[in-house]
Order: structure tokens, then C-alpha cells, then sequence
């Protein structure tokens, strides 16, 4: 469950990002900003639904996910298909997000 909720956190959290962008850098009107915030609260919302007794540590956890549901977002959304070292960086910040939230501790 804990990756569906990271994903859904993920998503929520690029499409609010991208009505900033897309109203600051690429011209469009300021309407994209209503969307954008709804988007940005759920994605708090959601982080709040992952199982860990800390938030700062389903907090780093998340950056992980959220790098490689950045490269998706650039591929799909605005074309631009990830490189090698792309994929490469992506990996190894997955595997340091799982090694944060499903470490075995005391």
C-alpha cells in the first residue's frame, strides 16, 4: 500500500508543481494555479496515509519516488524521454527510499 500511496503522492504533487510552471513559465493563465493547489494538498494529505512512526522519515523516503515520477512526468508529459543517467540516478534513489522506509530497526 505504501508505494500506491507514494505514487498517488508523487503524481499529485508534479501536476500541482507543473500549474505553477506551466502559469510562471510558459505563459498560461493564473486559473491553472486552482487545480495546482487542490493537487498539492492532496498530495500532503496522502503522505500522511504512509505507514512510518516518523514523518521526517516518509518524508526522505518519498524523494526517491518522487525523482523517478519526475523522469516519468518529463517522458510522457512533456516529451522529453530520460537518459541513461537518468534511469541510472533514478534507481539508485529508489533503492536508498526502500533502504529508508523498510530498514529493519529496534
Amino acid at each position: 500500500m505504501t508505494v500506491l500511496v507514494y505514487a498517488g503522492a508523487a503524481l499529485a504533487e508534479i501536476a500541482g508543481c507543473f500549474a505553477f510552471w506551466a502559469w510562471l513559465r510558459l505563459g498560461r493563465s493564473a486559473l491553472w494555479l486552482a487545480p495546482g493547489l487542490l493537487c498539492l494538498a492532496l498530495f500532503a494529505f496522502l503522505l500522511t496515509r504512509v505507514e512510518s512512526e516518523a514523518a521526517g522519515r516518509a518524508y526522505a523516503a518519498y524523494g526517491g519516488v518522487y525523482i523517478a515520477a519526475s523522469l516519468l512526468w518529463l517522458w510522457l508529459a512533456e516529451g522529453h524521454r530520460p537518459d541513461v543517467w537518468d534511469g541510472a540516478g533514478a534507481a539508485i534513489c529508489l533503492a536508498g527510499a526502500a533502504l529508508i522506509l523498510f530498514a529493519p530497526r529496534g
